[in-house]
């Protein structure tokens, strides 16, 4: 897939990627922080009748930015930090009561859900451009700019290697151009008092630094009470909260407590373990694979057990796959009628909305291999259809399990899943050893570039250890036949 040339990201003219308060352009030498020598963080949210821990300290992480560390050993159990519900920045819901400026909702109504981030941004936005906002402490220790991949030049995204995670940055590349002109739209008639943005011009480029801000750092937890009395999931950023790193292995979590008044509540961030002295404080963002991580947050893991490589179910890829493997099946490429009607429960034949979403498979991740893909693989391998309709679809799916239709044909649909593999390392334009070398010139190379390195050698090495992993079963399997 061809990127997108690097001036389709931010419009055909040249655009400055970044705001200051007032939303001027930064320099070439840009700070950590939104503006140097911002407010006090902590002693902001003390004063706001929040409570942080003493034996906490904002840190500069190099590479993972500003983050939370311990001063001093702090035991398990422990209240690290406590919001109460004024400090967290939200965008209401208009059922929630609060009020909310018109032509700012009028414009988060157009944000796709899937983008819930932008709507945030949008509220972000609009307290960076007011004078004298209340979370101006905040928004001011915020992050200058952000290495996600939205914001890489056309041949950085390029250099990611991987069409999937390519097809998202260009997604939301398009939406930024088309969301710009509609805020526009919306906004060309709209008076300076009403203007929600102090009638400062909003570009995808200063869209798309409150998209990364929120998306990088937003919580979704309980928010106000509606008038029907439940309580909406909406993403919050949460100050201070949101400079701890993340881990699978935590040593802190977040709660929400309610306040002696019940319609407040509290979120705090208590310690899950003994915290030792420069111990960084860490939390779960979720079982995510490095696509998002990357995409959301700008790192990737070196070792992320939920990281997978995603494939498109193709008749003539996985053709080509075993008869790489030396495979012979023409029912692969040309399956029988009661095998379709298998591979539609599936949800790999068919037509619908979700049709090219369902299309896709996984290899790598908790499962090792996806089990649509290699049910699918058993059933076009199989001569029986009464055999294999009396196999429930777990098994058939199960990649642990004993051969649910016998090991030769569990063999040969392992070995097509590593023909499969083979392919989609070949479709790589370098090899795990020329990146290792690009990563050793480390000096020589830009951010956006090392995020690029790591993402598609890890990609790589997921591959190989898939092959890996199937190579072993294959093994144990030629000594049951």
């Amino acid at each position: 897939m061809v990127a997108m040339a690097a001036r389709d990201l931010l419009g055909s003219s040249p655009v400055k990627p970044f705001w200051l308060r007032g939303f001027a352009a930064v320099s070439a030498s840009m700070s950590k922080r939104l503006v140097p020598n911002p407010p006090d963080l902590v002693s902001w949210v003390v004063r706001e009748g929040g409570f942080v821990h003493k034996g906490l300290r904002i840190a500069d992480g190099e590479a993972s930015g500003l983050c939370l560390m311990a001063s001093s050993d702090i035991e398990a159990g422990s209240d690290l930090i406590s919001l109460p519900k004024h400090i967290p920045l939200s965008f209401p819901s208009s059922g929630s009561g609060q009020k909310w400026d018109a032509s700012l909702f009028r414009i988060a109504q157009k944000v796709p859900e899937e983008l819930w981030a932008m709507r945030l941004g949008l509220k972000l936005l609009h307290e960076r451009a007011k004078v004298g906002s209340f979370w101006w402490p905040y928004i001011s220790n915020l992050p200058e700019t952000f290495n996600i991949p939205i914001f890489f030049s056309g041949e950085g995204i390029k250099d990611l290697q991987y069409a999937p995670l390519i097809h998202q940055v260009n997604k939301r590349c398009r939406f930024l151009l088309d969301f710009e002109k509609q805020v526009k739209s919306i906004l060309k008639d709209v008076g300076p008092e009403e203007h929600p943005f102090g009638g400062q011009e909003v570009n995808a480029s200063s869209l798309g630094w409150a998209m990364s801000a929120v998306s990088s750092r937003a919580f979704r937890l309980h928010g106000e009470e509606l008038t029907d009395g439940v309580h909406e999931d909406m993403p919050m950023l949460l100050p201070l909260i949101d400079m701890c790193n993340h881990s699978f292995h935590p040593n802190a979590r977040i709660i929400q407590e309610k306040g002696s008044n019940e319609h407040d509540f509290l979120i705090k961030v208590v310690a899950e373990t003994q915290m030792e002295q420069d111990a960084p404080v860490l939390l779960n963002y979720g079982c995510l694979s490095n696509d998002l991580f990357l995409l959301d947050y700008g790192f990737v893991l070196p070792k992320n057990p939920y990281d997978f490589v995603e494939l498109k179910y193709d008749g003539g890829l996985l053709d080509a796959a075993s008869l790489a493997a030396g495979i012979f099946s023409a029912n692969i490429s040309s399956p029988s009628p009661w095998q379709q009607q298998i591979l539609t429960e599936l949800k790999l034949e068919g037509t619908g909305a979700d049709h090219k979403f369902w299309l896709q498979v996984r290899l790598g991740g908790p499962e090792v291999v996806d089990g649509r893909l290699l049910a699918a693989l058993r059933v076009l391998l199989a001569d029986n259809a009464e055999d294999v309709k009396q196999i429930n679809q777990t098994a058939l799916q199960s990649f642990s399990s004993d051969p649910p239709l016998g090991v030769s044909i569990e063999i040969s649909a392992l070995r097509t899943v590593l023909g499969l593999c083979a392919i989609s390392l070949q479709h790589f334009p370098t090899m795990i050893a020329e990146d290792e070398k690009a990563l050793k010139n480390g000096e020589k190379i830009f951010p956006a570039m090392e995020s690029a390195l790591r993402f598609r050698m890890r990609k790589k090495t997921l591959i190989i250890d898939t092959m890996r992993d199937i190579t072993r079963r294959l093994n144990s399997l030629s000594e049951q036949k």
